[in-house]
């Protein structure tokens, strides 16, 4: 009777565990893969759609114990206008200055020199981020 066993067709009776097995790890596989696919589509299309002016700071210079100058660079697209946002700090890391620059300049590129007023002596500036209006 063990001969009879050993000679029936595969799969006949229903699939293997194994068979199962592999037939839910490749459906994971597949739904995996287009939820990765779909998301990376999504920061493709947030990054090129939305990204219509961008900035970045060539340099800057403390002037005086209440004033920092920083010097930007920005890309847009010509006609688009914005809001940089700058910032200043003190030695300790305290917040001494913050500015919202207007960037109304209908150019694609516009190179731009802003001055900040501090309530102390900075010692660093940084670009925040820009966002168009």
């Amino acid at each position: 009777m063990s001969a009879v066993r050993e000679q029936l067709p595969e799969g006949r009776y229903g699939r293997s565990a194994d068979e199962a097995a592999d037939r839910k790890l490749k459906i994971t596989g597949a739904v995996l893969g287009v939820l990765f696919l779909g998301l990376m589509g999504w920061f493709a299309w947030y990054y090129v759609v939305d990204s219509k002016i961008s900035a970045e700071m060539i340099k800057f210079d403390v002037v005086s114990a209440t004033e920092v100058q920083v010097h930007l660079e920005i890309r847009k697209d010509e006609g688009v206008k914005g809001v940089c946002t700058l910032r200043s700090r003190s030695e300790d890391g305290a917040e001494v200055a913050r500015k919202d620059v207007r960037v109304d300049d209908p150019a694609g590129r516009v190179d731009q020199v802003y001055s900040l007023r501090t309530t102390a002596r900075a010692t660093s500036a940084e670009l925040m981020g820009c966002t168009a209006r």
